[in-house]
């Protein structure tokens, strides 16, 4: 694809769908399956014996909100490296509670949690609703089932300035006590809302203990949206999320509006651009395996058996690297390298001086290369250098991006994997502003200029490996 400004758009737009179908890690998940099963990809099973060989194209989900692909390089044998871009598949959001029935002055509420370092303030007087799993019992299995309400069924009310008038000077919602959704009026509910009503009389306590828990007009809402009755509803994790869709904004259609950038930009880029890489003739001349690894929670720390700092990436790589010699996991990991990708903030117009002078980024100037001294993210001379020669080949824009001394520095899955696996990493990310807001903004040609990086580098890396002195 060019990078006309039709180039462009078209490519801004398709990120767009993708984003707008994916309110929540699982569906994230489901909708980069969707994308790789188009490009010939097949999916495997962590439980199952593998065999694979070079050309194949595969991928395998834990928890169906973590996702790794991979396709083999046509002289792919055991030892040899990988190509690995790493991002999340999780943002910032509110998740229910698993007693989550609140009832104040009238009202019926549904009780959160705060996941991640979200910008709660910018979640009042949304349009909200709900996706995620539902595990739901169809007879004696365990099935997991998604749901996305799509339409505004929550809101976080503010308080109005005549009741608090220093409202702009210093508002300061308390997270437990002032950030708490609508559901419905108590009086609406009990005249008109209806309650979810047992199959067999067996299931009444089944029924109660939801009731318990949960609001039963969510309840209903859920058990209708699925078809399925109350008793078959084990457990559910969902999010809230805003039914605004994301949209190409600006006076000159240069902007993205837009939830969840941090860091589906990323994870859907990663995605194409390891599909785009697999056509024509350069994978059957690659020596290495080149990969997607796109992790569940890493907006609150990567601790989880889906996330980062799990053990799944090298359990992934050493199946690979199976059928080499005894050492050939240790042989393939000075060989490869990863690019740990996510979203980095673009110089604020309105608060410029939040930024390092020499380093402040700005939107269509390409991705940026992040440093930090200590450590928070990645990046070598080394790691860098390769990148940039990598950019050259194909005239890839890139930016530096560090942080000020006094300033905090946020850090990514980039240091976690490669202490965790000795892998040379970089760290980088397109510019963006609103970073944890509930609606954010990139710029346009981000989703291109992300793509192309990423496409270069998985057809390029090994060659310019090779030419290390």
């Amino acid at each position: 694809m060019t990078s006309t400004k039709d180039g462009v758009l078209v490519a801004a737009k398709q990120f767009l769908n993708f984003v707008n179908k994916s309110p929540s890690p699982f569906h994230v998940v489901q909708e980069v399956k969707a994308l790789l099963l188009s490009s010939g990809f097949k999916e495997l099973s962590e439980t199952e014996p593998w065999s694979i060989k070079p050309l194949d194209k595969c991928f395998l989900t834990r928890n169906h909100s973590t996702i790794i692909a991979f396709a083999v390089g046509g002289k792919f044998k055991p030892g040899n490296g990988f190509s690995i871009i790493g991002a999340h598949t999780d943002s910032p959001c509110l998740k229910v509670k698993p007693r989550s029935k609140t009832d104040k002055s009238g009202y019926q509420m549904v009780g959160v949690q705060c996941y991640g370092g979200g910008i709660w303030h910018t979640w009042f007087d949304r349009d909200l609703t709900l996706a995620g799993r539902v595990i739901t019992k169809n007879g004696d299995k365990l099935e997991h089932r998604l749901l996305n309400v799509e339409k505004p069924i929550l809101k976080i009310p503010n308080i109005c300035i005549h009741l608090m008038r220093d409202h702009n000077e210093k508002f300061s919602p308390n997270k437990e006590s002032h950030l708490i959704p609508v559901l419905a009026t108590a009086v609406q509910a009990e005249l008109q809302g209806g309650s979810p009503k047992p199959s067999g009389e067996n299931n009444k306590d089944a029924l109660k203990e939801e009731k318990d828990k949960h609001q039963p007009l969510l309840v209903k809402l859920i058990c209708d949206k699925l078809n399925i009755q109350p008793e078959q509803m084990m457990d559910f994790e969902l999010c809230l999320a805003d039914t605004q869709p994301a949209a190409i904004g600006g006076v000159l259609d240069e902007f993205i509006f837009s939830p969840r950038l941090d860091n589906l930009l990323n994870a859907y880029c990663a995605t194409t651009a390891l599909a785009e890489s697999c056509n024509g003739n350069g994978l059957a001349a690659d020596p290495n395996i080149r990969l997607i690894c796109l992790f569940d929670n890493e907006e609150v720390g990567s601790e989880s058996a889906q996330g980062a700092a799990s053990t799944l990436q090298e359990l992934v790589l050493r199946r690979l690297s199976a059928g080499g010699t005894s050492t050939a996991f240790e042989e393939a990991i000075p060989k490869s390298y990863m690019v740990s990708a996510d979203q980095a903030h673009a110089v604020h117009p309105n608060y410029p001086e939040k930024h390092e002078d020499n380093h402040k980024i700005g939107l269509h100037k390409g991705v940026a290369v992040k440093f930090n001294a200590n450590q928070r993210y990645a990046t070598t001379a080394m790691t860098a250098s390769i990148l940039r020669e990598i950019a050259r080949r194909e005239q890839c824009p890139l930016q530096e991006i560090v942080v000020r001394n006094d300033s905090a520095c946020g850090s990514t899955i980039g240091p976690i994997m490669s202490a965790k696996l000795g892998i040379p990493t970089i760290d980088v990310g397109a510019p963006q502003l609103s970073m944890h807001s509930i609606r954010e903004m990139c710029c346009t040609s981000s989703v291109l200029q992300t793509s192309q990086l990423f496409k270069a580098f998985f057809e390029h890396y090994p060659s310019v490996f090779a030419s290390l002195q």
